[in-house]
């Protein structure tokens, strides 16, 4: 089986490459790079502020206990293996003849990239590709959703949508849900949903043809429900800062989210390495 992944280079985003490569002779990697100094670039934060520095070395911490030190690491021999490396932002830039080689594939994954737009989104639209989003859809579409989520105390809508790419932002038709046992670490909590994500893909790799035979759910078909759409600038200082104070208080449940064949991760493999 041949997979393309669409992604980033974030320890998660190496940890799904890594992930997948066991289950596919030929592995198309498209990843674009925000900094090859993963943990240790934070001048982007300091030009902002403290707060911000804080908070995303707590991510950090979380996703490296939940995931380790994982850089892309392949066994060799057992398959055939392509890179390519990008700016973050310009997937959108490149042209067809510049990928022509990783568009080949029997399956294409999207997780952690730029929102796809142009000719790419509208083949990988045709070729029926996965997105991984890292949110309950319909509830929580954009960006940041399970830190909002947490925010808002709607613990039960932490997780990960696995859905069909479409032109419009989360809103593709849902193959299932994934998500994780409660964590009161709202960091471990939320990056275990993104490994939870990532391991409930062998049920997609182990055949082929499964994305061709599995009923989806359209999410018009949820009824009644209030979607959040967020943007990057919505996260704020003062956000963070009113997040940090609401998490000293039990979470309260408000939402009890329809979930399409969850997949669930337990906590005592939280910290398991694959």
């Amino acid at each position: 089986m041949k997979v393309t992944i669409f992604t980033s280079n974030s320890i998660r985003h190496n940890y799904l490459c890594n992930y997948v490569s066991r289950f596919c002779t030929e592995l198309n990697i498209v990843q674009e790079i925000d900094t090859f100094l993963i943990g240790k670039n934070y001048n982007q934060y300091n030009r902002i502020s403290k707060t911000f520095f804080n908070y995303f070395e707590k991510v950090r911490l979380a996703e490296k206990k939940i995931f380790s030190e994982n850089y892309l690491n392949f066994k060799p021999n057992k398959q055939t293996i392509n890179i390519l490396n990008l700016k973050m932002g310009d997937l959108n830039l490149i042209k067809k003849d510049q990928i022509k080689k990783f568009l080949k594939s029997d399956i294409y994954i999207v997780f952690g990239c730029s929102f796809i737009k142009g000719f790419l989104a509208n083949y990988l639209i045709k070729k029926k590709a996965i997105n991984i989003h890292m949110g309950i859809a319909p509830y929580y579409k954009g960006a940041d959703c399970n830190f909002w989520a947490m925010y808002e105390n709607n613990v039960n809508c932490v997780g990960a949508t696995i859905h069909f790419l479409n032109k419009k932002l989360d809103s593709g038709d849902i193959l299932y849900h994934a998500n994780a046992d409660f964590h009161k670490n709202p960091f471990i909590y939320t990056m275990a949903s993104v490994k939870s994500a990532i391991h409930s893909l062998r049920h997609v790799l182990k055949n082929k043809n499964y994305l061709k035979k599995y009923k989806t759910t359209t999410q018009s078909t949820y009824k009644n429900i209030i979607t959040k759409y967020t943007k990057k600038s919505d996260f704020t200082e003062k956000i963070i800062k009113k997040f940090y104070l609401g998490t000293k208080n039990k979470a309260k449940v408000s939402i009890k989210p329809i979930l399409i064949k969850p997949f669930k991760l337990n906590k005592k493999n939280f910290f398991q390495n694959r």
